[in-house]
């Protein structure tokens, strides 16, 4: 119990983002096209979240995904979305330009 409650607060483990994509996670940035236009993770794919539910099909659900977006709202919006519909190791990167500093 003590666990699950350390870790919803951020206490839990590091999660390790840089060993992660070592090892073929996808970065799933879900902001608007234009926001990703203005600046990106190299190798990012940019799925808007609006569009998300319908394009989970774009997907790979056997692969680890890390989503982000600009400050992590988003980005914890698209991994409810995903592990709702059988993404089973998804991450919430937060902001990408934090997230990019981490890998």
């Amino acid at each position: 119990m003590m666990e699950t409650i350390k870790n919803m607060l951020g206490l839990g483990p590091k999660t390790d983002y840089k060993e992660l994509v070592k090892n073929g996670a996808i970065i799933l940035d879900v902001r608007t096209k234009g926001e990703f236009h203005d600046g990106h993770i190299k190798g990012a794919v940019n799925i808007n979240l609006d569009s998300l539910q319908n394009s989970l099909s774009k997907l790979d659900k056997n692969k680890v995904i890390i989503t982000c977006c600009a400050s992590g709202m988003r980005s914890g919006v698209a991994k409810n979305i995903l592990k709702s519909n059988g993404f089973d190791e998804v991450y919430n990167g937060g902001g990408w330009y934090g997230l990019e500093s981490k890998i």
